[in-house]
Parts: C-alpha cells; sequence; structure tokens
C-alpha cells in the first residue's frame, strides 16, 4: 500500500484589465499549454504582494501595479505525479493589477511561452484554465468574503 504524499502551492496571480482585454500568459502544463492569469509561486519568504509583481514581469515584460485584493482560492483535489498519489492542495491569492510600464514580451525558459491580450469576450473560447474564469468572476463581483463561488 502506498503512501499519500500531502503537497500544498501558494501561488498569486494578476486579474488585469484594460479597456474590455485581460492579459493572460500561456503555461507550459502537462497536458498541453492553455492559457493562465500571470503569476505563479509565491517563494518561501517572499509576499504574495511582491510576488504577484514579480510574477507579472517575468511572464509578460509588464511592470504591474497591485489596486487591490479580489480574493483567495482554495483547491484541492488528487493529482498523478511519477505513479506517487499526492494530495494536491492549492492556494490561489488573486489580485487586481494593472500595467504601469514595461514593455510586452514573453518568457525565455520559464513554466510560460507567451503573453497577449485578449478581448474579455474571446474568453470563453480560449483553452484555459478554471482559475481565469475564477479570477474574471471575483474582479466583477468583487465577493465581500474574498472567495470564489462554490461550484455544485
Amino acid at each position: 500500500m502506498s503512501e499519500i504524499i500531502r503537497k500544498l502551492r501558494v501561488a498569486a496571480y494578476a486579474v488585469i484589465v484594460e479597456e474590455d482585454r485581460i492579459l493572460l500568459s500561456r503555461w507550459l502544463g502537462p497536458e498541453r499549454p492553455r492559457w493562465i492569469l500571470p503569476g505563479g509561486g509565491v517563494d518561501h519568504g517572499e509576499d504574495p504582494y511582491d510576488a504577484v509583481i514579480r510574477e507579472v514581469h517575468e511572464e509578460t515584460g509588464y511592470h504591474a501595479e497591485v489596486r487591490r485584493l479580489l480574493g483567495i482560492q482554495s483547491v484541492r483535489g488528487p493529482l498523478n505525479s511519477d505513479g506517487d498519489d499526492v494530495d494536491y492542495h492549492r492556494i490561489r491569492i488573486l489580485y487586481e493589477a494593472a500595467v504601469v510600464g514595461g514593455e510586452l514580451r514573453y518568457e525565455v525558459g520559464g513554466s510560460t511561452d507567451r503573453a497577449a491580450w485578449f478581448p474579455l469576450a474571446d474568453v470563453p473560447g480560449l483553452d484555459r484554465v478554471e482559475s481565469v474564469d475564477v479570477g474574471l468572476e471575483m474582479y466583477r463581483t468583487r465577493p465581500p468574503d474574498g472567495r470564489p463561488p462554490r461550484s455544485t
């Protein structure tokens, strides 16, 4: 009987909307590349606020300014990694942010390979991770408790 491994990942992501467009990065996930909010893992000892600013710059070339905390998404579920069963808990800290400088460029040698602006109306047709929808919903509704609506 194999032991279940527990893994916790804390990450910070930016919802950057300008003129009915959203900035997304293309994540090189294990299954296929998909669009994701710019952001990523919080390093040990790093403040999530600083992490999201760093990650936006690394993935998009832009300098970002955090406008407000939108909320926190907590997702837990199984993950099969190299034959091991993993109880994977993801905590996503979502911020509303704005571009304040820099130029659009792509990350090289990281977890993403592209960044682009998309009209909000085109987002439903993109191959994207579910956190894009969660981030947009939190951006639109600004839940007072900072929690996304529960899926049924």
